[in-house]
C-alpha cells in the first residue's frame, strides 16, 4: 500500500508536470538549436557539437513511439515534456528518501516543474530537459544506495555484507545514468567531481573493493562508448541525411565531441565575481521569488542532516554556477536547471526539520500539562505526535508550493510558446519559393 502510494504521488506529479509543459507547448517547428534538434531527432542524424548522441537517439526513439501525436517537430517538443515529467515525479521520490515525508516530496516536484526555467525548457525540443531528468534520476540511484549499503546500526556482519552488495546495484546503475548523461550534455562532465567526492564519502574503502571499482568503470565506459558510436556510424556507413560536420573521421569526431568549435566560450572565470554573484542572486530569485532568501538557510540545515547529499549537490551547485557564470556563448539561462533541481530539494529538507522541530515543541508542551504518563498515555502520545507531525508537514509543504502556484499564471504567460508559429510560417514559405531538387542551407 505504501509503495502504491508513493507511486501513485510520483505519478500524479508527472501528470501535471507535463499537462503544465502541453499546455505552453510550441505547436511545431522553430528557429536556432531548437529546429536543428527537431530535425536531427527523427532523422538520427548528428547536431552541433557535442553531437548529443543520448539526445538524438531517445528524440529518434520518441519520433517512432509517438507518430499518432503530430508532425516530428512537435514529437521532439513532445519529448521536453516527458522528460520534464520524470523529473517531477523522480524528484517526489528523492524527497521522500531524504525527508522521509512523501508530501514535502509532492511540493518539491510540482514546485520544481514550475519553476520558471524548468518549465520553459519544457516547451519545445530542448537537449537540457533530458539533463534534467537524468540529473534527477542520478540523484536518486545515489541516495538509494547511499540508504542500501549503510544499514542500521547493530545489525549483524553477514546482514551488513548483503545489504552492501544489493545495494551496489544502484552505484553500478547510476554510473550507466550518468554515461547516458555524459551522451547527453557535457554539462554533466561538471558532476564528476561532486559525485566521486560522494561515494567516498559513502564507501570510504571503496576502493579496496575491486571488482565493484571495476564494474562501475566498465558500465560507465561501455554506455559512453556505445551512445558515442552514433556519430561515426550515421556519418559514414549508415549515413543519415542530416550530419553535422565529419564525425567519421577521428579528427572531425573529436572536434564535435570536445566542442572545439565552442573553445574560448568560457571567459575570466576568476574576474568581475561581485557582478557574478549578483547576477546568480537575481537569477535565484527570479526563479524561487520569495522563497529565494531561504536557499542559503535550507542549504545550512541540510549540511546538518544530510552532509553526504549536501557534499555531492552542495559542490555540484557551485561548479556548475561557477561554469554557467563565466560561460558567454548565447543566453545559458537552461545551465542553472541542475542547480535549481538540487535547491528545491534543501527546501524540502528544511520543510522537514520545521515539521519535525514544531512536533518535538507540541509533544513537550503536551508531556508537561498532563504529569507523569502510564504506557497507554506515552502510546496515546505517540499517536498524537504522529499526527500532529503529519498535519504540520501538510502545512509546511502547502508553503513551499502555494508561492509556486500563485505566480503560475505569470509564469504560463512568460513561457506560453503555443501561439509561435513563425519559424513554420517561413518554412512553408520557403518551401513553396523552392526549385525541384533545390537545397536549403539554414539555421
Amino acid at each position: 500500500m505504501v509503495t502504491r502510494t508513493r507511486l501513485a504521488s510520483s505519478l500524479l506529479v508527472a501528470l501535471i508536470a507535463f499537462v503544465a509543459a502541453w499546455l505552453a507547448m510550441l505547436p511545431g517547428v522553430a528557429f536556432w538549436d531548437t529546429g536543428e534538434l527537431q530535425a536531427v531527432g527523427p532523422l538520427m542524424g548528428t547536431a552541433h557539437p557535442t553531437g548529443f548522441p543520448t539526445y538524438v537517439l531517445l528524440g529518434w526513439l520518441a519520433s517512432v513511439l509517438l507518430q499518432p501525436f503530430g508532425e516530428p517537430a512537435f514529437r521532439m517538443n513532445l519529448l521536453s515534456g516527458l522528460c520534464l515529467a520524470v523529473a517531477a515525479g523522480v524528484t517526489v521520490d528523492l524527497v521522500r528518501m531524504l525527508t522521509g515525508r512523501l508530501v514535502l516530496g509532492i511540493a518539491a516536484g510540482l514546485a520544481m516543474a514550475l519553476t520558471p526555467i524548468a518549465w520553459t525548457i519544457a516547451t519545445h525540443a530542448e537537449a537540457h530537459t533530458l539533463h534534467l531528468a537524468l540529473v534527477a534520476i542520478l540523484l536518486w540511484l545515489l541516495v538509494a544506495w547511499d540508504a542500501r549499503v549503510r544499514p542500521p546500526a547493530g545489525a549483524e556482519p553477514g546482514d551488513r555484507g548483503r545489504a552492501r552488495d544489493r545495494g551496489d546495484r544502484f552505484l553500478i546503475a547510476a554510473t550507466v545514468v550518468f554515461g547516458l548523461a555524459v551522451g547527453n550534455h557535457s554539462l554533466t562532465l561538471l558532476l564528476a567531481i561532486p559525485v566521486g567526492l560522494y561515494v567516498l564519502a559513502v564507501d570510504p574503502g571503496i576502493w579496496r573493493r575491486g571488482r565493484l571499482v571495476l564494474a562501475c568503470v566498465a558500465a560507465l565506459v561501455a554506455t559512453v562508448v556505445l551512445v558515442y558510436l552514433e556519430l561515426p556510424l550515421r556519418a559514414g556507413p549508415f549515413r543519415a541525411p542530416l550530419v553535422y560536420g565529419t564525425p567519421d573521421t577521428w579528427d572531425g569526431f573529436r572536434y564535435i565531441v570536445l566542442a572545439e568549435q565552442f573553445q574560448g566560450s568560457l571567459s575570466d572565470p576568476f574576474g568581475e565575481l561581485p557582478r557574478k554573484f549578483g547576477e546568480l542572486v537575481s537569477r535565484t530569485v527570479g526563479q524561487f521569488g520569495i522563497l529565494a532568501p531561504l536557499i542559503p538557510v535550507a542549504f545550512v540545515v541540510t549540511v546538518v542532516r544530510r552532509p553526504r547529499y549536501a557534499l555531492l549537490t552542495g559542490s555540484a551547485a557551485a561548479i556548475t554556477c561557477f561554469f554557467a557564470a563565466s560561460y558567454v556563448n548565447a543566453d545559458i539561462s537552461r545551465y542553472y536547471v541542475g542547480p535549481a533541481l538540487m535547491a528545491w530539494t534543501w527546501l524540502a529538507i528544511l520543510g522537514a526539520a520545521i515539521v519535525d522541530v514544531l512536533a518535538v515543541v507540541g509533544g513537550a508542551a503536551v508531556t508537561t500539562s498532563e504529569g507523569d504518563p502510564t504506557s497507554a498515555d506515552r502510546a496515546a502520545a505517540n499517536r498524537a505526535a504522529r499526527t500532529r507531525g503529519d498535519v504540520v508537514a501538510v502545512l509546511v509543504a502547502v508553503a513551499l508550493v502555494v508561492p509556486t502556484v500563485v505566480e503560475a499564471p505569470v509564469r504560463f504567460d512568460a513561457v506560453d510558446v503555443s501561439r509561435q508559429r513563425q519559424a513554420a510560417t517561413w518554412t512553408d514559405h520557403v518551401l513553396e519559393e523552392m526549385e525541384p531538387d533545390a537545397v536549403i542551407v539554414s539555421w
